[in-house]
């Protein structure tokens, strides 16, 4: 039975592990899916938020909004990367194992070592932006009027739970914070599960409740995290150049069919992190290997955004083209704004010529962006000069 709103799917297989194409191939589908429901919910939560009329409350839900959409934005650069390693299917076991690399790896971000703000991996991430929208919806009561009362309790007591399987992680000298926490929490819901046994309303309980869990349970993954840097460099170096190296093969590929697609295409070099060569065991070595890392891992990062914008662009220009289109044909079967190619319309011979032309454009490989631009920017300012119904 599908859920209502997105619930992100199991990840297969570990870290560099080699999965098979059919299973990869359903988790890929199953995300972009997921990618694309949640983009939707995090619009409608947002605009809930912003027409919230009391500044508090406004204030109060406005961080866990932000970390939604910076959790989905990281989720969406990291699909992209493993959508140009499927390459539609054209995959080996060095791809294979690319992908899960990519998948459990962490989104860190350039700048990020240190603020821990997206040291989690692909389903982390997934997972802590299901229990956020969970909490937001509750909160902003996107929900209905008549919440399920018992479903928002059941899925707290599971969060809750796994915070538990959390703070036992947790190193004995910063074990006591958490487990109080955990300890509040729980009595908490205790308390309102008791409350709602008895039929009294706990409606305005649980919006907090539902928050500061979320927030926890946010904590405790991202310390998780920062622990496994502090507990061994030498293995995170590692692990980050399997990253890097995999993430550096995705974004050629990604670069490969942008200059394959458009002209002029940008011609930022990607760098391989696995030419930095091994990883040193000297701690004075290693710092320096880091640093360089991170120069790797800001170098991709722009690359990665250039050769995404361009492709961008020319779906954005082919977007306004085809809008150009329908606005001198009109609706299917309305007739009102005569032949776009009627031979004594001096304009419309003029504007059917810029529409031809930029359909060969479009239809050419490479597309000539720098044209098309100019084209589709013609037939917008005739369309506007000519006073076409928009």
């Amino acid at each position: 039975m599908s859920s209502t709103y997105a619930v992100a799917p199991a990840a297969p297989g570990s870290l560099g592990s080699d999965v098979p194409d059919t299973e990869l191939l359903r988790y890929l589908d199953a995300m972009l899916h997921w990618k694309d429901r949640r983009r939707t919910e995090l619009a409608a939560l947002d605009q809930a938020a912003l027409e919230l009329q009391d500044p508090g409350e406004r204030a109060a839900v406005t961080p866990d909004v932000t970390l939604s959409m910076t959790l989905w934005q990281g989720v969406a650069d990291r699909l992209s990367l493993i959508t140009a390693t499927w390459d539609s299917g054209r995959v080996g076991e060095s791809e294979r194992r690319r992908i899960t690399t990519l998948v459990w790896g962490t989104l860190e971000q350039p700048g990020s070592r240190g603020t821990q703000s997206l040291a989690v991996s692909l389903p982390e991430a997934c997972r802590l932006s299901d229990s956020l929208a969970s909490s937001l919806r509750s909160r902003l009561r996107l929900d209905g009027a008549d919440p399920d009362l018992a479903g928002r309790l059941r899925s707290l007591r599971q969060q809750v739970e796994r915070i538990a399987d959390q703070v036992r992680l947790v190193p004995g000298s910063r074990n006591a914070s958490a487990a109080a926490a955990h300890a509040s929490l729980d009595q908490r819901l205790e308390d309102v599960t008791e409350r709602a046994r008895r039929g009294a309303d706990v409606g305005g309980l649980l919006g907090p409740l539902e928050s500061q869990a979320a927030t926890v349970e946010r904590d405790l993954i991202v310390a998780a995290s920062a622990r496994a840097h502090a507990k061994a460099d030498h293995a995170q170096a590692t692990r980050e150049v399997a990253e890097l190296t995999a993430r550096g093969q995705a974004v050629r590929a990604l670069a490969g069919r942008t200059r394959a697609q458009v002209r002029p295409a940008p011609t930022l070099a990607v760098p391989d992190a696995a030419a930095l060569g091994a990883v040193p065991g000297d701690p004075e070595e290693l710092t320096a290997y880091l640093t360089r890392l991170e120069r790797v891992e800001r170098a991709l990062t722009m690359a990665h955004g250039e050769y995404a914008a361009a492709l961008a662009r020319r779906d954005d220009l082919a977007e306004r083209a085809a809008a150009v289109r329908d606005r001198l044909t009109g609706p299917a079967g309305d007739g009102d704004d005569g032949d776009p190619d009627d031979p004594d319309d001096p304009a419309a011979v003029a504007m059917s010529g810029l529409v031809r032309q930029t359909q060969a454009l479009l239809a050419a490989t490479p597309t000539d962006l720098t044209r098309l631009e100019a084209l589709v920017q013609a037939q917008e300012t005739f369309l506007r000069t000519m006073g076409a119904p928009s």
